[in-house]
């Protein structure tokens, strides 16, 4: 049974409770404090004044259920900190504190006491089912603190200008059919204008994305989420500013969406052991971008029609890359090494690109359809001279096994690649070259189906 119940500002719930309908304009918000409390919004709304404080708060206690709840006008919606079992669903949450549109770079690493406005902040927060809330039009719609074991189901999340969901050293938790479409922002620059008549230059972007996904956050399941046309749509970064190794590993990322970035669709730097199956990666700059990681399993993906690249891993180690498809690509996979002393001093093991197989895949109509280079600058320019040159800087031991390569501008292009296995593939029809070789060591050709060399 629950108790009906006329809300006013700083009330304090003990008890099972439902809201009398109505809007109620609530300062203070509603604090729940005992455990297995039950509150029913029944269609009310609070209102916060000046976009400050929290519509509900929950602290130290387990078995909470929030739901049917409208909540608008404050620095964050629902808080629950040091919680366990928490359940909310059907709730609306909008309107919470935001920084002003078109103005900041965003920081992806805030802690929780200084986190930036949302509908639903969760620090420790030790199991839960968030399901089925709307939490669109804000800045952003979950942020997860330190939390595990978290059930994220159904939410929309779209329309955020910082993030959809946010992940913060959270982990083991699921990601499942939610919406952060259109989780985008700008950030003006001073500098040329990019067209005549155009206006000012800027970022895109500005990490705002989908989700974000920092500090230790790992063996999540993210699946049959949508987060199109953000900033970036998946964007998982596993090093602190200060050169910290917070890698973000063993997540699963499973026929997501992440297409229609201006950036990426998928991003997971400084990170080991992700696994990247059945997701879309369409019409972005690049369709996954995976620079200082290893032990990643690409497989069944599609990346169609991004400007740079489908697959761009810089110092990449241990990658399997088999089943996906590669299409209008300005390159299918681009692989390169530079010189940067920050990393190579900290992080011996990614002095280079090392140990990939590539199989199974279909490259079509590509730019180039892998690329394979030392010495580049985001693997398109060369470096300065001074740069390059450093033998340990040479990417080594590729095996290109059992591809489709067809119809692209350059099949497989090597610079200064090293012991690089080519066999039983199929290429042919590549308008310049089907094999392009730049000062490359000990390549060895198997068995292939077409392929006509460029020697250079």
């Amino acid at each position: 049974m629950s108790t009906l119940v006329t809300p006013s500002s700083g009330l304090v719930l003990r008890e099972n409770t439902r809201l009398r309908p109505g809007v109620y304009v609530l300062p203070a918000g509603l604090t729940i404090a005992a455990d297995g409390v039950s509150l029913d919004g029944g269609g009310a709304t609070l209102v916060g004044v000046g976009r400050e404080g929290a519509g509900v708060t929950v602290d130290g206690h387990a078995g909470v259920t929030i739901r049917n709840l409208r909540v608008c006008e404050y620095y964050h919606g629902l808080v629950a900190r040091n919680c366990r079992d928490i359940r909310l669903e059907l709730n609306r949450i909008t309107a919470t504190a935001e920084v002003p549109a078109n103005t900041a770079f965003l920081d992806i690493w805030r802690p929780a006491a200084d986190a930036y406005g949302g509908a639903i902040l969760l620090d420790r927060v030790e199991g839960g089912e968030i399901n089925d809330n709307d939490v669109q039009h804000q800045m952003s719609g979950l942020l997860l603190y330190r939390c595990r074991r978290l059930n994220v189901r159904r939410n929309h999340a779209g329309y955020n200008s910082g993030f959809g969901v946010y992940l913060h050293d959270t982990s083991n938790s699921l990601f499942e059919e939610n919406w952060a479409d259109f989780c985008c922002r700008y950030e003006p620059r001073d500098g040329p204008r990019p067209v005549a008549g155009a206006g000012a230059s800027g970022h895109m972007g500005a990490d705002a994305a989908g989700f974000v996904v920092v500090m230790r956050s790992c063996r999540n399941v993210f699946r049959k989420n949508s987060a199109r046309l953000g900033g970036d749509g998946f964007f998982l970064a596993g090093r602190t500013p200060r050169g910290e190794d917070a890698g973000c590993d063993d997540n699963l990322f499973e026929q997501n969406d992440g297409s229609l970035s201006p950036n990426i669709a998928f991003e997971a730097t400084f990170s080991r052991g992700n696994v990247f199956r059945g997701n879309w990666a369409d019409r972005c700059n690049y369709g996954l971008w995976l620079g200082y990681s290893a032990r990643n399993v690409l497989e069944g993906n599609r990346m169609l029609f991004n400007r740079q690249a489908g697959v761009a891993a810089e110092h990449g180690v241990g990658f399997t890359v088999r089943d996906n498809d590669f299409q209008g690509n300005g390159h299918g996979i681009l692989l390169w090494t530079r010189y940067v002393q920050e990393f190579y001093d900290a992080l011996p093991d990614h002095r280079t690109v090392r140990d990939w197989l590539i199989e199974r895949n279909k490259f079509l109509r590509n730019g180039t359809a892998i690329g394979i280079f030392a010495d580049r600058d985001h693997g398109i320019r060369p470096t300065a001279p001074e740069e390059s040159g450093n033998p340990e800087l040479r990417p080594r031991d590729v095996v290109v096994r059992a591809n489709d390569i067809l119809d692209n501008r350059v099949g497989i292009h090597l610079a200064r690649a090293d012991g690089t296995i080519i066999e039983q593939n199929t290429i042919r029809g590549n308008v310049e070259a089907d094999l392009r070789r730049e000062d490359d060591r000990d390549t060895r050709l198997g068995p292939n189906l077409g392929l006509r060399g460029a020697y250079l």
